[in-house]
């Protein structure tokens, strides 16, 4: 069946084994993040087999779902409606509420469990977190105050939204809240965790700040790159993930269209270059699948555009016929999509 997601089984085996030895040798524990994948089996089964400890994922579903002995980490800080779920499934969770850390002591308590934390700082991306200028004095006493709730340690996240690349400069406003933080507890943080794929340019300068001991890696694991400055990383496979397509029509047909123009299905105002007759396939693929900015064609293929069930290409051969296949490169989003989708079929390479 087509669409069909390929995925290579091996090489997500050889970017584990290499990110993890990455991390290790710099004395930084790695978290893999596998709401990509949304937990798949086959790939938990590789994560499963290493002596990583700890696996992270933003969907309380996807971690009732897993199959594994490391401890759970909800990544998405927790939603009021899913405490007692988060107690249950999730060893760790990612908070910045004090009312839902103090449901999660109370349903803890009901469960008779003891919930670790890590507390999010935000150092200026403005995603998730305490802002960092903010007075966190009453809400650490708080929480320390709570018996069913251990503070792990405290975490950032950083690129995701605001697009703030980690630096050195920015780290260490996270040095100043870690040290504000172990005075008010007593005793030192076991975690400091420091960010995602974007923060590996500066393990791999050796640049990263020695307190920092984990990153919660996900796209680095699946695409092989650093999300900082969307560079590969040497040694790291950039096609875990492939998709496939098949051509549906194949026809030479004016590049632009006949008649007055409106929007398209979905609200747009296309715009288009007249050039003349070309020769267009149609793919059974499209926007409910995965948006075309996901895609990367391979040469000889350009994306013209999509509707909701068609992706149309523009072909600068001959050496194509309906019935083939053509194979497209993907984005961390573009996994994400096709992952979720249940109308594209997932292929595994062992």
């Amino acid at each position: 069946m087509y669409p069909k997601l390929t995925i290579n089984v091996a090489y997500y085996k050889d970017n584990l084994r290499y990110m993890h030895n990455l991390l290790k040798r710099h004395h930084i524990k790695l978290v893999p993040v596998t709401k990509v994948f949304r937990a798949d089996d086959v790939l938990m089964d590789l994560i499963n087999q290493s002596d990583i400890d700890t696996v992270a994922d933003s969907r309380i579903g996807n971690l009732k779902a897993m199959k594994t002995t490391k401890k759970k980490m909800l990544l998405r800080i927790p939603m009021m409606s899913e405490v007692e779920d988060v107690i249950k499934y999730a060893d760790i969770s990612c908070n910045s509420e004090i009312n839902v850390i103090e449901a999660l002591n109370h349903e803890a308590k009901k469960q008779k469990k003891r919930h670790e934390i890590i507390i999010m700082y935000d150092i200026g991306d403005l995603r998730e977190g305490i802002y960092y200028k903010a007075d966190d004095l009453g809400f650490i006493e708080r929480i320390k105050a709570l018996k069913q709730i251990h503070i792990l340690g405290i975490g950032t996240n950083l690129t995701c939204y605001g697009g703030v690349i980690p630096t050195q400069k920015t780290y260490q406003k996270l040095k100043e809240i870690k040290e504000r933080v172990e005075k008010i507890l007593g005793y030192p943080l076991e975690v400091i965790s420091g960010g995602n794929s974007s923060s590996l340019p500066l393990v791999m300068d050796e640049k990263l700040p020695k307190y920092i001991n984990q990153l919660r890696v996900g796209e680095a694991l699946v695409c092989g790159r650093e999300t900082a400055y969307g560079h590969d990383i040497i040694g790291m496979h950039q096609d875990v993930f492939t998709l496939s397509a098949e051509i549906i029509e194949l026809k030479l047909k004016p590049s632009k269209p006949e008649g007055k123009i409106g929007v398209d299905a979905f609200g747009h105002r296309v715009r288009f270059q007249d050039r003349g007759m070309i020769k267009r396939a149609i793919l059974a693929l499209g926007k409910q699948d995965i948006a075309l900015d996901q895609l990367t064609p391979p040469a000889g293929v350009t994306i013209l555009g999509s509707s909701s069930d068609h992706l149309i290409v523009e072909l600068d051969n001959d050496s194509y016929k309906v019935g083939d296949k053509i194979q497209f490169g993907l984005t961390y989003g573009g996994i994400l999509s096709l992952m979720t989708s249940p109308y594209v079929e997932k292929n595994y390479v062992l």
